[in-house]
């Protein structure tokens, strides 16, 4: 009953609330990046989401779109400014995705959703993540975040699939909450993550 029937509904309640509540927040950093970015001040790019189904995740821009001689973008250290990296730290960059949520592409909790280009790596184990819908945050997120392999990420992934329940959510929620006030799980200058290439 939660999985069908009350999460939905509080994730429908939740995204939209959260969008409202946001915008304080969310309209002057968006001047701020389309005054440092001199455009766009939003990253719009597809993820995968439940089922396989392919969506349009949102989030304030944090890398500048800097290219090499030979046309290929600069590393994500050399692109990520000053700014960004605050609103990384913060999980700031992710406050759209509330929108995600309220449309129904998205949950408040649940697998992050990951790159279209991932879709083909995974394992037939693996590809059980997309059964629930994609979170903002979940379970290897508050246990590791961008300091855990893709191995250990995969088995939060699933084991939140597995055990997906009201109270689950709830702990997590408490715990992204404290997240962004502990920023040693989040990659800095020297510490970024590696692209998910699968399994040998």
């Amino acid at each position: 009953m939660y999985r069908r029937i009350l999460k939905p509904s509080i994730d429908l309640l939740v995204g939209w609330s959260g969008l409202i509540l946001s915008l304080p927040l969310l309209i002057p950093l968006s001047v701020i990046l389309a005054i440092d970015f001199k455009g766009n001040p939003f990253f719009v790019q597809d993820r995968i989401g439940k089922g396989g189904k392919i969506f349009k995740i949102f989030k304030l821009r944090t890398m500048k779109d800097i290219v090499q001689s030979n046309g290929d973008l600069l590393p994500d250290k050399e692109r990520l400014t000053l700014l960004g990296r605050w609103l990384r730290k913060a999980s700031l960059d992710e406050l759209p995705q509330f929108l995600n949520v309220a449309l129904g592409d998205m949950s408040l909790i649940g697998p992050r959703p990951l790159l279209v280009d991932y879709l083909p790596l995974y394992s037939k184990e693996e590809s059980k993540r997309h059964a629930v819908k994609p979170g903002i945050t979940g379970l290897a997120q508050v246990n590791g975040r961008n300091t855990i392999s893709w191995k250990e990420k995969f088995a939060y992934d699933l084991e939140y699939v597995n055990r997906i329940s009201f109270k689950l959510d709830v702990r997590i929620l408490v715990k992204s909450v404290r997240k962004p006030f502990d920023v040693k799980d989040v990659y800095t200058e020297e510490e970024y993550v590696a692209p998910f290439r699968g399994h040998e």
